[in-house]
């Protein structure tokens, strides 16, 4: 007995040697299609108090299922809504029935590898003569009339700014005149088919918020040197912008008028990574999260954080796709009070019913939920949660 214990022990560790040295030494040969930087995080906030987890997610109605794809963020006009999929459609939804009223791009529009051509509709905002401006994320700015479906480009991500094209067009807010549009790049480098290499890569190219004036049609370079700047919104006075740093779990603040030019922290290290941000009928924020940082639990993210070599070595050997199956279903959306404090938390566990929420719309008390994955549009009683 003793000695065929030792004989399995020596050919299995044979056996496992013979597979682990070779595979070394592919991994080290392989390359990486990324340059991860170690990024320093706190200890994610504790859910707890407003940020207790709970079911409430899970109350939302699933509308439109299976008639549209990754609607990622969501207007109205009256009681027609708006939204862009990811099958490069800019939708219109009348008495429940979905009209295309546009397309940016052209096809083909079918799988991940057709978005440069196809076109992804992102943010979208209504202006004050009740026009639609979207950012899409491969063509730039344009300007959708909502009843004839005419396109008019405003900034186009060929031209260039202060030296630089436009990679990332992520997410837009409009002044109340129409005369200011603040928009994100979120990458010099990255496109948004290939946003998780953004996020694992950690790096500070995103060119972060920029300003289109309408009027002059100039466009300026208002910060840079952010980790994935996402989503933007004015401050209901319209006196400061914020935007959200995905990579780094917070939002910052960037300041008009007298002190133009000023730049701060609005939240640091929040639950989750925050990807769009649009106003509460309280005055304050509703932020959704494109992934969670439990805490008690495992956050992937965060122990990733400060190990570039073995984000390295998953991309020698995993693509975005399989990787993004090791990221926990988990659905949260936060409401900030106008200072920037935790008000209350919706949650998903598991994604039961809502899955990766891109974006919380307010619209006559309910809470529209846009996601850039799931076939359907959620819709959440703020009634009755």
């Amino acid at each position: 007995s003793t000695y065929s214990s030792k004989v399995f022990r020596v050919t299995f560790l044979t056996l496992a040697m013979s597979v682990a040295v070779p595979l070394l030494g592919v991994t080290v040969l392989l390359d990486c299609p990324i340059d991860p930087q170690p990024i320093s995080l706190k200890e994610p906030p504790l859910l707890t108090g407003v940020l207790e987890p709970n079911t409430k997610l899970r109350k939302a109605e699933r509308l439109w299922e299976n008639q549209l794809v990754g609607p990622e963020s969501i207007v109205n006009i009256g009681d027609v809504l708006f939204t862009g999929t990811a099958d490069g459609k800019i939708i219109k939804i009348e008495d429940g029935e979905i009209q295309t009223i546009a397309r940016i791009g052209h096809g083909p529009c079918g799988g991940h590898e057709d978005e440069p051509t196809c076109g992804r509709p992102l943010g979208m905002r209504v202006g004050p003569n009740n026009t639609l401006f979207v950012a899409d994320a491969y063509y730039g700015l344009y300007e959708v009339d909502p009843d004839t479906g005419e396109t008019k480009p405003l900034v186009s991500t060929k031209t260039l700014i202060e030296g630089q094209k436009l990679s990332f067009v992520n997410d837009l807010t409009v002044t109340r005149d129409g005369r200011k549009i603040y928009f994100t790049d979120s990458s010099s480098k990255w496109q948004r088919q290939d946003y998780l290499f953004l996020v694992m890569e950690g790096t500070d190219d995103g060119r972060q918020l920029l300003e289109y004036d309408t009027v002059t049609k100039e466009v300026k370079v208002l910060m840079v040197g952010l980790r994935f700047p996402n989503g933007v919104q004015l401050s209901p006075a319209e006196d400061f912008v914020l935007v959200q740093e995905t990579t780094m779990a917070r939002i910052r603040y960037y300041v008009s008028g007298l002190m133009k030019g000023g730049a701060d922290m609005f939240v640091e290290n929040m639950p989750g990574l925050p990807d769009n941000i649009r106003l509460s009928s309280s005055g304050g924020y509703w932020v959704a999260m494109a992934a969670v940082r439990p805490n008690p639990g495992f956050s992937l993210l965060d122990f990733l954080s400060e190990k570039p070599w073995i984000k390295r070595m998953i991309f020698k050997l995993l693509s975005q796709e399989t990787v993004t199956k090791f990221v926990p279903k988990y659905s949260l959306v936060v409401e900030l009070s106008e200072t920037g404090s935790y008000k209350r938390s919706f949650h998903d566990p598991n994604g039961v019913t809502v899955a990766y929420v891109s974006e919380a719309h307010e619209h006559n008390g309910h809470l529209y939920l846009g996601s850039f994955r799931s076939p359907f549009i959620g819709r959440l009683d703020l009634q009755h949660v």
